[in-house]
C-alpha cells in the first residue's frame, strides 16, 4: 500500500463490508480520493471469501490487529 490510514471498528453487529464502507467514506472525505484496497486481520475474513467491497480489494494480513482496517491506495494516481 502506498498511502493509507488505520481505522478501528470492533462493533460485532457491523459486517466487514459495512466497516469497510464506513472507512472508505471517511477516507474519501479526509483525503479527497477513493481507496482501492484494504487490509484486515485474517480472523476478520468471512467464510464466504470476501475479496471485493465495491471497487475496494480486500486482503488478509496478520500485521493488522483485530478490529482494525488498513485502508488506502495501492496504486499511484496522478
Amino acid at each position: 500500500m502506498i498511502t493509507g490510514m488505520m481505522w478501528f471498528d470492533n462493533d460485532p453487529k457491523t459486517t466487514l463490508a459495512g466497516k469497510i464502507a464506513l472507512a472508505a467514506q471517511y477516507y474519501h472525505r479526509k483525503y479527497g480520493r477513493d481507496p482501492d484496497c484494504v487490509m484486515v486481520n485474517p480472523k476478520a475474513m468471512p467464510a464466504d471469501g470476501l475479496r471485493m467491497v465495491g471497487p475496494i480489494r480486500v486482503q488478509a494480513w496478520r500485521g493488522v490487529m483485530p478490529g482494525n482496517l488498513w485502508i488506502g491506495n495501492d496504486e499511484v494516481r496522478v
